[in-house]
């Protein structure tokens, strides 16, 4: 499939978005492609403010009428979460597309503030949190959309196929919410530009086995922006896609509707303390 931003995203006038991880890589093309088509807000989490600030100013130069929103959010922590989903919730009633974009590769063994491992932390849990609290407004917004990337480290690996197999679930328990998980591609983001020496080699040994290509940020941005705008008619709900609109192949894990039920229960008890006051 073929996809062209400027000419096959429609019109958002009246829409309200939210991508997390919007300064830098996937998620400011991700913004940088949306914000053009007119959304009535766009909000974006990060940690760095400096940076966000000036992704603002350079939208709002070309764009004066652009609505655009930074919600200061350290992933690592839930607290610092739920603080950021309640931002949110107190400027807005409605949310038509919510873009799980934040993640982390590559980083040391570590835990986060909660004492989860620091990639299932981030990648998955922090995610799941927000959606928890985000969800009320989600099912009020008619055909809201969900998105979330996998990709291809031991660890990284753990922590999208929960992203996939939870969007998934989401989808089969919430079927009013138009659920995907999107891979983009190996991305030439900054994550994978500092990536340590064994990991550039890991990936050249991915892209000599599947014949991908490194792609620019721009590019990679495609599959999680279609999957964020295309007619729903186009999607199937719960549904993996690969670069640009296909449906991904599925591994026995990822297929296994037990497995992501059993994510999903163990998610919502870990989760269980964290309300919107």
């Amino acid at each position: 499939m073929t996809f062209d931003p400027a000419t096959d995203i429609p019109d958002l006038g009246g829409k309200v978005i939210f991508i997390t991880g919007g300064t830098a890589g996937l998620g400011k093309q991700s913004i940088l492609a949306l914000v053009k088509k007119n959304p009535a807000h766009v909000y974006f989490s990060g940690r760095d403010a400096p940076r966000a600030a000036a992704l603002i100013s350079e939208i709002t130069a070309a764009i004066p009428s652009a609505q655009l929103t930074f919600v200061e959010c350290n992933m690592s922590s839930l607290a610092s979460v739920a603080k950021a989903a309640k931002q949110v919730t107190s400027k807005t009633d409605q949310l038509d597309i919510m873009m799980c974009n934040a993640g982390v590769w590559t980083v040391p063994p570590a835990l986060t503030e909660d004492g989860y491992e620091t990639q299932f932390g981030i990648n998955h849990l922090s995610h799941a949190l927000l959606l928890k609290l985000l969800r009320p407004i989600l099912l009020r917004t008619p055909d809201a959309r969900v998105s979330g990337f996998p990709a291809s480290e031991m660890r990284y690996p753990q922590s999208k196929l929960a992203n996939l197999i939870y969007a998934a679930e989401l989808a089969r328990r919430y079927p009013q919410l138009t659920s995907v998980s999107v891979h983009p591609g190996i991305v030439a983001t900054d994550m994978v530009l500092n990536a340590p020496w064994t990991m550039k080699l890991f990936l050249k040994v991915i892209q000599m086995w599947t014949g991908e290509a490194i792609v620019k940020p721009e590019t990679g941005a495609l599959n999680q922006v279609w999957a964020a705008t295309a007619a729903k008619t186009e999607l199937v709900n719960g549904e993996y896609y690969v670069p640009v609109g296909k449906p991904g192949k599925h591994t026995k894990l990822s297929a296994d509707k037990k497995l992501a039920e059993k994510l999903w229960e163990w998610t919502e008890k870990e989760l269980e303390g964290y309300y919107l006051s």
